[in-house]
């Protein structure tokens, strides 16, 4: 195998495909980047327990400046390794060559590397997935579902269903639910072309993650394929993969209390700033808690820290209707459950003291529901 490319948008690439390659993989090969170069260019692929990334970069892209000299293919690792060499090469173009079997030569300018390879027979295939189920959906709204659910998935592997966001389509909507058990975030939203699709399935919340950090803001849409344990995400040059976790999701319907006894409406960006306040107290302090008191038509945020201090904060409102009530929660779990609204107006739905509440956009509030469980103070 024989090519010359640009370095600058071969490393582009390279990054990309890296997003799915751990140091500490089980199967020594997955430590390191697999190159295959044919007529159409070269195509780079990346790979996990969890995701795959295959990425190509074609002859007819003028920025890559591709030349295939020998079609071919080699493994090589540890992939950081391969990428720093690139990274730090003098010249804006190199060649990759490989020698005596697995041995690969790095040139550029005066430089010259010559490293080990492994032999890509032994790399793992990537699953084959029926196309015949696929929908579309648009980049932009695809990043955002995953930036306001993702904040309630579960780090802990005791439960490892959690550890996933839930889809569902059916009707032509599109749900997408995660919790912890403490909290809880929802976004759906109607997509067309499903309306004859149905899917039920658990991505792991660190495999969204990685889409959102592959994903450019500049791509319109992407193609999405469900198969039996994987789920396929395609974009015009890259492929990105991801194991589905297995097992029966939680029934979240009923966790969403459909009454409330008090009603806060405020800018989700006045109480961000009051919560982050207060916090600075309760981090100090050995229990991270915040207060939030409604009484006479006021509402007070509070943070104690019996170490420290104590800080105390009247709310500026829109609305307020309802019953006196004080609640405690953990103040990190409002903050990020705020920060998903961006700079809009948001509505609280409290019940009692140790129900949970929820937070929703006071426009479109069918759409987006983020939920929080207080905790029991003593005082």
């Amino acid at each position: 195998m024989k090519f010359t490319v640009n370095r600058a948008t071969f490393l582009k690439k390279l990054k990309d495909v890296q997003l799915a390659v751990s140091s500490r993989a089980t199967i020594p090969i997955l430590t390191g980047i697999k190159l295959m170069a044919d007529s159409e260019g070269i195509k780079m692929t990346g790979s996990n327990s969890d995701i795959s990334i295959e990425t190509l970069l074609t002859v007819s892209d003028e920025s890559a400046d591709l030349s295939i000299d020998t079609p071919g293919q080699i493994v090589l690792q540890p992939a950081r390794f391969f990428s720093d060499i690139v990274n730090k090469l003098p010249d804006e173009k190199f060649t990759v060559e490989v020698t005596n079997g697995v041995q690969t030569s790095i040139t550029s300018a005066s430089s010259a590397f010559v490293i080990n390879g492994l032999d890509a027979v032994n790399y793992p295939r990537l699953p084959e997935i029926d196309t015949k189920d696929a929908f579309t959906l648009p980049v932009n709204l695809l990043k955002k579902i995953i930036k306001q659910t993702v904040i309630a998935v579960s780090t802990h592997e005791s439960r490892p269903i959690l550890t996933g966001i839930h889809f569902t389509i059916k009707e032509g909507k599109l749900s997408a639910v995660a919790t912890d058990s403490h909290r809880l975030s929802q976004r759906v939203i109607p997509i067309e072309g499903t309306e004859n699709i149905s899917h039920d399935l658990v991505i792991p919340g660190k495999s969204l993650q990685e889409l959102t950090r592959l994903l450019d803001d500049s791509l319109d849409e992407i193609e999405v394929i469900v198969a039996e344990n994987q789920i396929l995400f395609k974009t015009d040059d890259t492929y990105f993969y991801s194991r589905l976790l297995e097992g029966n999701y939680p029934d979240t319907n009923r966790l969403i209390p459909d009454n409330s006894s008090t009603q806060l409406t405020l800018e989700a960006n006045t109480l961000l700033g009051a919560v982050e306040r207060a916090s600075l107290l309760s981090h100090e302090g050995k229990n991270n808690v915040v207060k939030l008191t409604v009484k006479d038509n006021s509402v007070e945020i509070t943070g104690n820290s019996p170490e420290v201090g104590r800080v105390n904060e009247q709310v500026i409102f829109n609305e307020l209707n309802g019953e006196d009530i004080e609640i405690s929660f953990n103040p990190d779990y409002l903050k990020a459950a705020l920060t998903t609204f961006g700079p809009v107006e948001v509505t609280l739905k409290l019940i009692s003291t140790l129900r949970p509440f929820v937070l929703v956009p006071s426009e479109d509030n069918n759409e987006f529901i983020q939920l929080i469980t207080p905790i029991r103070t003593s005082s």
